[in-house]
C-alpha cells in the first residue's frame, strides 16, 4: 500500500483492524474454552467407561471371603482399610464408600479421617441410572466430600448378612482432581500460547487480505474524489452499480455531474450577464445621448427656437425619458424573476375579463398603427387558476410584441380555447415572422426578434414571459414562418369549482 493510499482512510483502516483483531481473539478464547470443556468431558467419560466394573470387581473379590459387616452389625473397617490400600496402590484418585439401600454413607476410609461433619447421603438416582445402563452411559454422581460438585463414579449393589446396599466408588477423588487441575492448567497454558500465536498470525494474514479487499472500492472512490478536488472535473467512478459501495459511488458521480453542470451554468450566466450589460449600456446610451442633445439645444437656442420647435424637442425628450423608464423597469422586473424573488400568488380569475381589458388597453395603439386588434373567445366565461398580475404582464408583453412586428393593415388576435382541464391562450399576428434559425433563441435575455428590422424595444419582453410561464409550471410555444406572422401559445389550468 502506497503512502498516498495509507493517508486515504487511516481512521477507517485502524477501526477495521481493531474490530477484526478483537473478533479473532474472541473466537480464539471461545475455541480454547470450548475445547477444554469437551476435552475434560471426554477424559471423564473415558475414565468412567474404563472403570465401570470396578465396583462389581470389589464385591466379587473382597466380599466372597469376608463380610463388609462384623458380627455386631458394625462396618468391617479393617476390610475397607485393606481394600483402600490395595486400590490406591493401583489408582490414588479412587475413593470407596459403603452405602445402605437408602443411600446413607455407612463407611469410607476418606470420610473416617475427615474433620467436621461429612455428607451423610448420596443421591441414588444417578446410581440407579448407572446400574441400569450397565456402565456404558456417562453419568455424574454426588461427591460426598464436595457436595456442590458432581464426579464420575462406579457403583454396584450388594447383599450381605441380610443387608442390602451399594459400593459407591468415586473415580476422580481429591488426589485425582489435584493432578487433573494441575495438568489442565498446563494444557490451557500451552493451548492458550499456541492458539494466541496462531490467532495473531491468522489475524494478520486474513486481516490484511480482508481489509485490502473491503477497502478496495473505497480507495478507488477516494482517489477519484482527490482527482476531482485537484481539478480533474471529468473524474468519475466507472461502473458504479457494480461497486460494493454503489450508493456512495452513484452519489459521487451525481454530485460531480451537478457541480460541473452548475459551473457550466454559472459560466453561461456570467457570459449572458456580460452581454446583457453591454446591450443595456448601448440602449441606455442612445436615449441618454438624445436627451442630452435636445436639452443642450434648448439651452443654447431657447431664444431663437419657435414654440412649435420647443414643443417638438420637449416631446422627443419626454419619449426618451419613457424609454429609459421602461428599460429600467424591465431590467428590475427581470432581475427579480431570475433571482427567484417573485412567488406567484395563484387564485381563480376570469381570463375572459382580463383579455377584454387588455384589448381595450391596446386598442388605441393598434389603431394608431392601422392594425386590427380583436379577441376570439368562447361565449362562456373562462376561469383559470393562476397569478393574475403575472399573467397580465405576460399577455401585455406578447400583445405589445405582436403589434410592434405587425405592419399597417395587419391583424393581431388574442384567442381563448377551452379544453377539459386547461385554457389555451394564443396571441397571433400577421407580422414579419421569425426566421427558423432564430426561433430557438427568442426567449433568451436581450435577444431581439429580427434585429435587421431595427424595431424599438429592449429585448427583455419575451424573456420575462418565459420566466412567468416557468413560475406557473407551463410552457410557451412559438409557431412562426417568415412573412406569414407568428403565434405564441400557452396553457393555464382551468379553475375547478
Amino acid at each position: 500500500m502506497s503512502g498516498t493510499e495509507k493517508a486515504l482512510t487511516p481512521k477507517l483502516v485502524k477501526k477495521l483492524w481493531l474490530a477484526f483483531i478483537a473478533l479473532v481473539m474472541l473466537m480464539g478464547v471461545s475455541y480454547i474454552l470450548i475445547t477444554g470443556y469437551f476435552a475434560n468431558k471426554h477424559s471423564q467419560e473415558t475414565t468412567q467407561r474404563l472403570n465401570a466394573n470396578v465396583a462389581n470387581h470389589v464385591i466379587a473379590e473382597k466380599f466372597k471371603d469376608a463380610s463388609p459387616f462384623l458380627e455386631d452389625g458394625s462396618v468391617n473397617k479393617p476390610l475397607f482399610g485393606d481394600l483402600m490400600h490395595d486400590m490406591m496402590a493401583v489408582n490414588q484418585g479412587i475413593e470407596v464408600y459403603l452405602l445402605d439401600e437408602e443411600g446413607s454413607i455407612l463407611y469410607s476410609v476418606v470420610l473416617d479421617h475427615e474433620a467436621g461433619a461429612p455428607q451423610k447421603n448420596v443421591s441414588l438416582a444417578p446410581i440407579a441410572e448407572f446400574i441400569e445402563g450397565k456402565g456404558e452411559k456417562f453419568v455424574l454422581g454426588d461427591d460426598p466430600i464436595n457436595p456442590e460438585e458432581q464426579k464420575i463414579f462406579s457403583a454396584a449393589p450388594f447383599t450381605a448378612d441380610g443387608k442390602n446396599g451399594y459400593i459407591y466408588i468415586v473415580l476422580a477423588g481429591r488426589q485425582f482432581q489435584k493432578v487433573s487441575d494441575n495438568l489442565l492448567g498446563q494444557y490451557f497454558a500451552r493451548l492458550g500460547v499456541g492458539a494466541t500465536i496462531l490467532t495473531m498470525l491468522f489475524a494478520a494474514l486474513i486481516g490484511l487480505l480482508s481489509i485490502w479487499f473491503l477497502t478496495k472500492n473505497l480507495r478507488l472512490i477516494t482517489r477519484k474524489v482527490r482527482s476531482f478536488q485537484d481539478g480533474d472535473l471529468s473524474a468519475r467512478i466507472e461502473n458504479p452499480d457494480k461497486s460494493d459501495l454503489s450508493i456512495l459511488a452513484n452519489s459521487f458521480n451525481e454530485m460531480a455531474d451537478t457541480i460541473v453542470g452548475n459551473m457550466d451554468k454559472m459560466q453561461s450566466v456570467d457570459l449572458l450577464r456580460r452581454e446583457l450589460i453591454a446591450n443595456v449600456s448601448h440602449d441606455l446610451r442612445t436615449p441618454l445621448a438624445i436627451l442630452k442633445g435636445y436639452i443642450e439645444t434648448l439651452q443654447m437656442k431657447r431664444d431663437t427656437l419657435s414654440e412649435v420647435e420647443k414643443q417638438e424637442y420637449l416631446q422627443i425628450t419626454h419619449d426618451n425619458v419613457d424609454k429609459l423608464s421602461n428599460l429600467i423597469n424591465q431590467l428590475f422586473e427581470y432581475s427579480k424573476l431570475e433571482a427567484e424573488q417573485v412567488t406567484p400568488v395563484k387564485e381563480p380569475f376570469s381570463i375572459t375579463e382580463l383579455s377584454h381589458d387588455l384589448i381595450a388597453k391596446f386598442k388605441v395603439l393598434a389603431e394608431k398603427k392601422q392594425i386590427q386588434l380583436r379577441l376570439e373567445n368562447p361565449e362562456e366565461n373562462c376561469m383559470v387558476f393562476a397569478d393574475v398580475s403575472l399573467v397580465e404582464r405576460a399577455l401585455q408583453n406578447l400583445i405589445e410584441n405582436a403589434i410592434k412586428y405587425t405592419d399597417a393593415n395587419g391583424k393581431v388576435t388574442l384567442s381563448l380555447q377551452k379544453h377539459e382541464k386547461s385554457i389555451a391562450i394564443n396571441i397571433s399576428d400577421t407580422g414579419t415572422g421569425i426566421p427558423v434559425s432564430e426561433q430557438p433563441f427568442i426567449f433568451d435575455r436581450y435577444k431581439q426578434i429580427n434585429e435587421s428590422a431595427k424595431k424599438p424595444g429592449h429585448g427583455l419582453g419575451l424573456a420575462i414571459v418565459k420566466k412567468i410561464m416557468d413560475l406557473h409550471d407551463t410552457t410557451i410555444t412559438v409557431l412562426s414562418k417568415p412573412s406569414e406572422g407568428s403565434s405564441f401559445i400557452f396553457n393555464l389550468p382551468t379553475y375547478q369549482v
